[in-house]
């Protein structure tokens, strides 16, 4: 390969927190892959001294398991580094009073320029130290939209924000510096301070002050998920190195849109960016798998991904070839494999988790669902169905055959039973009571095939948030039916929330609708419209 560094950031802080036999056995794929750098994305769920409430519940890594994982990448020639936050995204600490009364700004940001928060940030530079070999940690540093917004501005008054970072910034350099280390951040605050708010503005003019307040020990990382141009991401880099010569990249392997991979979508993406990368001569790459809302989908799901960007960044852009080898080291067909994306996977916009949580009565995702998808789930169901018995990755397909089993009878049920209730077709609805009655059995069988999935690669910890949404999912079913049966017997002359009209998610605009799938797959965005 021809990078200084290439290889995968795993996110293990939302909610699935791999085991180190599983991090072992990514690694193991990792290293035979070629790769030789591997990432864990850890906003709290580390040990840290003096901090009993960091990752405290979250299954957290203790300082020996790190030192573990990072001994064991060092024997494959990997070089663990550690993704953590030193800003913002912290939400999961920010529950703790002993953490949201002294050290939080407002939402998940810390307070900028409070000596506890420098504090915090050194001991888990002293963890760090510990338990990893390398001299490079990426500090986060995204997404800080409000910073100086909340507790800040209740001390200090209306201050340049600009200033707030950079000298937060400076602050962190300094500590990392104590410890010898090298740093990245992802580069989205800087830009958003040369561009007047925006990331992605690829014609982007950077004044050379900006570039002036990164201090000497850190280098900015460039992350894109979103584009399948070449073009496009050369104009990006072209606008970063006005920044800095020395630019990391950060794609993305998709496991962040519910319990199915998107696999199609992310080979796409990945190789016009390695193919910009090569061009524009970057040499520390990442491939980033996210965890966004629940961490459903399984990371080795993503396998056709991560194998075809290891054979792209080696050159080998003949997908012939890498389907052939893909079938040869995993004795599954490459496009078999690929099933596992259960829908076309073209774009990012996956409805599986929606159309699982949607709301039988309310129904806020209604006005999404695509005539002919529920036949399609049972289609993707039967190809499914033959590749359970695969002895190493069989239950992958387990979980996403048992989920397809489920959609082909639910996606549509809400239509069904709005369509049979404002008709007063009371025969339709006692057919559709029976199938409900079967929709409780399929998602019972679905709940028992991610368990097992969770269970294999995970840490207990944050399966009870999917207990919770399954349970509550299988309780609404049979509550629905129940109240369904009542109208049926005339015990009920209404149904309330079936006398209201289905109103578009996105109050009919289009912009939103093109550009606001994000919140379609967030559970608490489509799960009700009441307060969760």
């Amino acid at each position: 390969m021809d990078y200084k560094r290439f290889g995968t950031m795993v996110d293990c802080s939302r909610n699935a927190v791999m085991t180190v036999p599983t991090v072992k056995k990514w690694l193991d794929l990792c290293a035979e892959f070629g790769h030789n750098m591997f990432s864990l994305y850890i906003e709290d769920t580390y040990e840290v001294d003096d901090n009993p409430y960091f990752g405290y519940g979250r299954g957290r890594y203790s300082k020996e398991e790190l030192k573990e994982i990072d001994d064991y990448a060092y024997s494959k020639g990997i070089e663990v580094i550690p993704c953590i936050q030193t800003l913002a995204h912290l939400n999961a600490i920010v529950r703790w009073l002993a953490y949201k009364m002294e050290i939080v700004d407002c939402d998940d940001i810390l307070l900028a320029g409070e000596e506890k928060v420098y504090v915090l940030i050194d001991n888990m530079f002293k963890t760090m130290k510990e338990c990893f070999r390398t001299n490079m940690i990426n500090i986060g540093m995204d997404e800080a939209h409000m910073i100086g917004r909340g507790k800040y501005y209740d001390i200090h008054g209306d201050t340049d924000r600009t200033k707030i970072l950079v000298d937060h910034l400076n602050r962190v350099s300094e500590i990392a510096k104590k410890y010898g280390y090298n740093l990245t951040m992802w580069s989205d605050m800087f830009f958003r301070l040369a561009t007047g708010g925006s990331y992605y503005v690829s014609d982007a003019k950077i004044d050379a002050s900006i570039k002036e307040m990164i201090p000497d020990n850190v280098e900015i990382v460039y992350w894109d998920y979103y584009t399948k141009d070449k073009k496009k991401y050369d104009k990006m880099f072209k606008a970063h190195k006005q920044l800095t010569d020395d630019v990391w990249f950060a794609g993305g392997l998709w496991t962040w849109e519910g319990f199915t991979p998107v696999n199609k979508f992310s080979i796409k993406a990945t190789k016009a960016a390695l193919q910009s990368c090569k061009y524009n001569n970057v040499k520390n790459v990442m491939l980033t798998l996210w965890g966004d809302n629940g961490a459903e989908c399984s990371k080795f799901a993503v396998l056709p991904s991560l194998f075809c960007s290891s054979e792209f960044a080696k050159g080998n852009y003949n997908m012939a070839d890498i389907k052939a080898k893909f079938k040869a080291r995993f004795g599954i067909a490459f496009d078999r494999f690929m099933y596992l994306d259960v829908v076309d996977g073209s774009n990012t916009s996956n409805p599986t988790k929606y159309l699982l949580y949607n709301d039988l009565f309310i129904g806020l995702m209604d006005t999404y669902y695509k005539e002919g998808a529920t036949k399609e789930f049972a289609k993707m169901a039967r190809k499914l169905a033959p590749l359970t018995k695969d002895e190493t990755y069989g239950y992958l397909f387990e979980t996403q055959c048992a989920l397809c089993k489920v959609l082909a009878l639910k996606a549509d049920m809400g239509l069904r039973i709005r369509k049979a209730y404002k008709d007063n077709d009371k025969e339709e609805l006692k057919v559709i009571i029976k199938d409900l009655k079967k929709l409780s059995k399929l998602l019972k069988k679905f709940y028992i095939a991610f368990r097992n999935q969770w269970m294999i690669e995970n840490k207990p910890h944050g399966f009870d948030v999917q207990d919770v949404r399954l349970g509550g999912l299988m309780n609404r079913v049979e509550h629905c039916a129940e109240t369904l049966q009542d109208y049926v017997d005339g015990k009920l002359d209404k149904i309330l929330e079936l006398e209201e009209e289905l109103l578009d998610y996105y109050c009919g605009e289009k912009v939103l609708r093109e550009n606001g799938y994000a919140y379609l797959n967030m559970y608490k965005h489509n799960v009700t419209a009441n307060v969760l």
